[in-house]
């Protein structure tokens, strides 16, 4: 039998998830197969390419529980799309007419690597499925067993991505400590920008997650801090349609009677009308390797900031944007038990040669399995229709409808 030896690699953005699926990984491996060689490839696929990797020694075998406590990745993020050749050139990370992916391939083969384990969203784990393919077709097995990251959760089939939940949570304690801004200045406008391109659901996490933190504070009664004040006025999601009039006719009232209004943000609402209008003004809008509207670069709050703040004569008006802070914290509790759960079946699957990506699979029950990449896809839309969302919207007082 063949030498096994285990490659990782963690890539896109950050997500509470990366450095304790490391940790859990290594873990796993020195419990049910010490024997196998591990190694981490630095900054996701461009170690891949360049040929940086991180042996993963005895000590940090040792030391892999203290991973559990921080955010980040321990072996660095990058974006690389292995089938887009003219950005890896660009880049520096191959030369002119060499193909990534016969790069990626060959560094894996003279590593000696059988197993690979990529933890990211479906543009990670669809690069790994195209590697994987490139791999087979030239004669050299290799085992990919992905595990999904992304905030955003809004990977097609799985139920719960690894770090979404995490990511509502700090969410919630960001701002739970702007909110308290609206005593700043009399007609505050405060807008809570959150992560998710596509998909809503963390957003109206985050929003649910806020008013479940907040629903048991006491108020010393009379004063200016109280209930009303921490309460959300309106969320927006990709998948609502959006009236500006009717919205803005309703934040102006809750302004002319609070003195204030909150609104919580996904960062992809409304994105498309926005790029369309850029665009339409001569302007070029940036995207990266994969084809995506780079969202830093839109800033989807400062437009709602734009829209609203004279529409309802606003007197201060101000943008916060939890993304950096929440993608950027270690796992909580919840998600702990998810990245367990998803590393235990990552490492029995590798050792069993099933390639694909864990998850609990919405099209067979939930069933947590390895699922085959082809059926791995990006951009899955929230169910603005599901039970806990209404109870949210019910609580803000927002009339709301599919887009």
């Amino acid at each position: 039998m063949a030498k096994q030896k285990v490659a990782m690699l963690t890539a896109g953005g950050l997500a509470p998830c990366l450095s304790s699926a490391v940790g859990g990984l290594i873990e796993r491996y020195s419990d049910v197969a010490p024997d196998i060689e591990l190694i981490a490839y630095r900054s996701g696929y461009q170690g891949v390419l360049l040929g940086d990797s991180i042996t993963i020694t005895a000590d940090m075998r040792e030391k892999a529980p203290l991973l559990h406590r921080y955010g980040g990745s321990p072996i660095g993020n990058s974006r690389v799309k292995l089938t887009n050749a003219a950005d890896c050139v660009k880049r520096g990370l191959v030369k002119e007419g060499e193909n990534p992916l016969r790069v990626a391939a060959e560094r894996l083969a003279n590593d000696g690597v059988t197993i690979l384990h990529t933890i990211g969203g479906d543009d990670t784990n669809t690069t790994a499925a195209d590697l994987a393919a490139y791999l087979a077709a030239n004669g050299y097995n290799l085992t990919v067993v992905g595990l999904p990251k992304t905030v955003d959760n809004d990977v097609v089939p799985i139920r719960q991505s690894l770090g979404a939940w995490t990511a509502a949570e700090v969410g919630a304690h960001f701002f739970d400590n702007v909110s308290n801004e609206q005593t700043a200045a009399p007609r505050t406008l405060i807008i809570h920008e959150v992560m998710g391109r596509h998909c809503g659901w963390l957003t109206a996490a985050t929003a649910r997650a806020y008013l479940q933190r907040t629903k048991s504070y006491e108020y010393v009664d009379g004063l200016m801090t109280n209930a009303k004040m921490k309460s959300i006025d309106a969320v927006y999601l990709p998948e609502m349609a959006f009236d500006l009039d009717a919205e803005a006719a309703r934040l102006k009232d809750v302004m002319d009677r609070t003195g204030h209004a909150t609104v919580f943000v996904s960062e992809g609402a409304c994105l498309d009308a926005i790029v369309e209008e850029r665009e339409a003004a001569g302007e070029t809008i940036k995207r990266d390797a994969f084809g995506h509207v780079k969202i830093d670069t839109i800033n989807v709050g400062g437009w709602f900031q734009k829209q609203f703040a004279g529409l309802i004569s606003a007197e201060r008006s101000l943008v916060q944007k939890s993304g950096y802070f929440a993608r950027s914290a270690p796992a909580n509790g919840d998600d702990l038990r998810l990245i367990q759960s998803m590393t235990d079946l990552a490492v029995e699957s590798a050792l069993n040669k099933v390639s694909g990506v864990t998850g609990h699979d919405e099209a067979q029950n939930g069933k947590l399995r390895t699922i085959e990449f082809s059926r791995i896809k990006g951009g899955k839309a929230f169910d603005i229709s599901t039970t806990w969302f209404g109870e949210v919207m019910d609580t803000i007082g927002q009339k709301y409808q599919a887009a």
